[in-house]
Parts: C-alpha cells; sequence; structure tokens
C-alpha cells in the first residue's frame, strides 16, 4: 500500500447515546432511537457525509437489573449493519461479538457476510464478556476468569482468522463455459484441534475485497493489551484525558514492536459538546446534565461494579472502598476506584464523572479541533469515537463545524481514499496464508 500522511480518523455510535445516560429526555432525541431503523440510516448518513471511517454497534447479551436507557431496547450488531450496509458506500461497519458465548464458525461466517455483502467494509469488535450473568442466557452457569477468558479469546480469533482464509482470492472463477463454478484446489479446511475449539473449516462464503474484517479491541488490562498488541489492527479506549491516552498508545506501540507488528490505530470514546461560543456549549453540556437523574448515574456505575449494591450508600458521602471486590480486578474499575480515592470524590460526584460526558471537548469548534489536533499530533490517538448526545445535531456539529476545520488543516480527509475499510484507515490486505505459503514453494 502506497504511503500517505498520517490523519485523523473518525468513528461514531449509530445507536447507543454516548456520553449522558439521561440525554434520551432531552426533546431533539427520539425516544425509540435504538429500534428505529430510520433514526439509525439518518444518523449513518450524517457520518458517511463527514467522511468518517467507522460506525461502531456496541453490544450486550444480557439486561442488567442496571440497566441504563437503551441498553435494554437496541438493534442486534450483525442485523442493523446489514441494513447499514445497504444504504452507505464507504463508512466502515464495526459489530461487537462476544468470544465467550458464541461459536467461532458462527462469528466468522456472520463477519464474512457482512464483509462481502458490503463491499469490504466490515470490522469485529472482540469482547470476552466481562458479566457472570451473560452466561445465564446460554445455559452456563460458569463464567470463566478474566486471564481465562482472554485465553479463549487468543485461539478464538487465531480460529476465525483461519475460516477467514478457507478460499484463496480466485477460488471462484464460475466459468459458465467450463462449467468450473469453485475451484477447489483454492479451498483449504482448517481442520483446527485446539484447547477450547476443534473447527474443520471452510466457511461457504468467499473472501471480500479487503481480504478479511478489521479487527477491533478494546484491551484495558495487561492482558487485554497484550492480545490487542498481538492481533488487533485497531483499539477502543475510555481513558479520561490527554496524558492517559498517550500513556496507553505508547505502551500498545512497545507491546506491538515487542511482537514485530505495527501498533494499533488507537480511538478514544469522546464527547463533543459544540456552542458558537464557550459558553453556549458549557449551557449545552449543564443542560443534558441536568437531566441525568443522580441514581441513574449511579445505575452506570455497575457497568465497573457489578458486584455491589449501591442502593444503600449515601450519594453524597465519600466513594466507599471497593478494592477488595473481584470487579476490581477489571482495569477500568480500578482507574475509577483510583480517581475516587485520588480526588477524595463522593458517589453521587464519581457516578457523574462516568455517566456524564466529559469536559475536555466541549467548547467552540475551533477549540475541539484544537483539542483533537493536540491528541493527534502528540500520538495520544490515531483518531476518535464520537459518541453524541444530541442526536442527529450533535454529530450534525461535527460534520458541520468540526470537520471542515481538520481539513483546512491538513489533517482530516476531503473525500475517502477507498472503497474498503483497509484502504480508508491505511492497513495493509493480509494475503492468504495458502497464497503465500504456495508462492514461497515456488521461489524458495
Amino acid at each position: 500500500m502506497t504511503a500517505r500522511p498520517r490523519q485523523i480518523h473518525l468513528g461514531c455510535f449509530p445507536i447507543h447515546l454516548g456520553g449522558n445516560s439521561g440525554a434520551w429526555r432531552h426533546p431533539e432525541i427520539q425516544p425509540d432511537g435504538s429500534s428505529n431503523l430510520e433514526w439509525v440510516i439518518n444518523f449513518a448518513k450524517i457520518a458517511e457525509r463527514g467522511k468518517f471511517d467507522i460506525l461502531f454497534v456496541a453490544d450486550s447479551l444480557t439486561v442488567s437489573d442496571h440497566a441504563i436507557p437503551f441498553e435494554t431496547n437496541h438493534f442486534e450488531p450483525i442485523t442493523i449493519l446489514s441494513a447499514l450496509a445497504a444504504v452507505t458506500k464507504n463508512i466502515g461497519l464495526v459489530s461487537t461479538m462476544s468470544t465467550s458465548y458464541s461459536q467461532p464458525f458462527t462469528t466468522a461466517r456472520q463477519m464474512a457476510s457482512l464483509d462481502v455483502l458490503s463491499g469490504g467494509r466490515a470490522a469485529w469488535n472482540v469482547v470476552t464478556s466481562g458479566t457472570s450473568s451473560v452466561g445465564k442466557n446460554f445455559g452456563q452457569d460458569v463464567h470463566h476468569a478474566h486471564s481465562e477468558r482472554y485465553k479463549i479469546a487468543e485461539e478464538y480469533i487465531q480460529v476465525v482468522q483461519g475460516l477467514w482464509d478457507g478460499w484463496e482470492d480466485d477460488a471462484f472463477p464460475r466459468d459458465k463455459e467450463t462449467g468450473v463454478y469453485a475451484d477447489m484446489s483454492r479451498m483449504h479446511r482448517l481442520n483446527h484441534e485446539g484447547k477450547y475449539f476443534k473447527v474443520r473449516g471452510p466457511l461457504n462464503i468467499e473472501r471480500s475485497p479487503q481480504g478479511q474484517p478489521v479487527i477491533f479491541q478494546a484491551g484495558a488490562s495487561d492482558t487485554g493489551k497484550d492480545l490487542a498488541a498481538k492481533l488487533a489492527d485497531a483499539v477502543f479506549t475510555n481513558r479520561e484525558n490527554i496524558d492517559e491516552c498517550r500513556a496507553y498508545s505508547s505502551d500498545l506501540a512497545a507491546r506491538a514492536a515487542g511482537m514485530g507488528r505495527p501498533a494499533p490505530l488507537v480511538f478514544p470514546v469522546v464527547t463533543p459538546i459544540i456552542g458558537s461560543t464557550e459558553e453556549e456549549a458549557k449551557r449545552k453540556s449543564q443542560e443534558l446534565n441536568d437531566l441525568l437523574d443522580p441514581w441513574l448515574a449511579v445505575s452506570f456505575l455497575h457497568r465497573y461494579f457489578k458486584t455491589f449494591d449501591f442502593s444503600q450508600c449515601d450519594l453524597d458521602a465519600p466513594f466507599p472502598d471497593l478494592g477488595h471486590l473481584p470487579d476490581a480486578e477489571q482495569s477500568s474499575t480500578r482507574f475509577l476506584l483510583d480517581v475516587a480515592r485520588d480526588e477524595g470524590l463522593t458517589l453521587r460526584q464519581l457516578a457523574y464523572r462516568a455517566a456524564a460526558p466529559r469536559p475536555d471537548f466541549t467548547g467552540t469548534p475551533e477549540q475541539v479541533a484544537d483539542q483533537m489536533q493536540r491528541y493527534f499530533e502528540t500520538r495520544a490517538s490515531d483518531g476518535f469515537m464520537i459518541a453524541t448526545d444530541i442526536s442527529p445535531r450533535g454529530l450534525e456539529d461535527v460534520v458541520d463545524h468540526v470537520v471542515p476545520i481538520l481539513q483546512k488543516r491538513g489533517l482530516y480527509r476531503t473525500d475517502y481514499e477507498a472503497s474498503t475499510l483497509r484502504g480508508n484507515l491505511g492497513l495493509e490486505i493480509p494475503e492468504n496464508r495458502y497464497t503465500a505459503a504456495a508462492r514461497q514453494r515456488m521461489t524458495g
């Protein structure tokens, strides 16, 4: 692939409201937006007009007792992304799929199908499902420990990628004259037998124009970062500020270099709130925060503290010491505990810190563009996941007011570079392993 200048990449969430759990109550929000096809299509088209790289559908396989709005009612990722593939042309389509509660063959087949029908725009966001209640929806009483889930995930990804190589690029001549539809010499069975999976293959779907779907991950723990460095093309992160993002990106790049791989692209999640003046932007931010009931914000904390009941706690008392909980093994949970301790936060303050947008991307279009540029040029990130709260206006504010500034500065594309997601992200197309092996035999 021809080298090109490094530029900012952008993605967004077409379904879930990102930065404020109470934003669904805003008069501009359609309350059934997470399950309304027209709403989601409109959102996707705005993002593609802004030359965004990806639409990312997050997912959960359970409805918790402390679910926040829109998590209780939303489209399943493959279904809605298949619909969006039909009404978009260039933007990438990222589907969340769990490695703990699904089978590699099924995931490989679904993702490959999405990749082919979209013309090479699919990506898989790999998650291990850290919530034990998910297993009860799949007839499983045992939820594997964190380290075991990542061992399973590593083998799972390797099986899926092996299945994606089951057919070489020229395996389907579809020659009507000779009657040869498929060249079976270009078909390869995986015949995988590992610790966790036994899979024969191949898939009954051809390779897409980008070879394989892009792999996204959100590794935050040391184990997760090692997996991302080894197998991911890009990562999402919730690091809280530029210094933390820079440290995270540097750490991930060093791990990848140690494995002989390029650093995965890093996409921190941010919530731009934009006004014509800084005061207007702050007013919008406060308006959203006023919609957030404090106990709904506390419910948001349950994604990090799954085994603790906050209902008996005083909202304005110091945040309790929960370092003894099993949840504290997760890096995101440990991060919140450290923030609460270091800053002396109350339960209410930490809940709002987690459930409401952070102020560092609140301001005028120029201020938001300046902040994005700082993150990008200091290698704190390669792009951003835009979580908007006043949809679709929040996304339109970014597309219509921030994007032109970044384009004028030469930091953002004026048009898509390719029709595939790998092409737009600047990622190499992975050569089919069997094609590569045959070439090496002939030249070696």
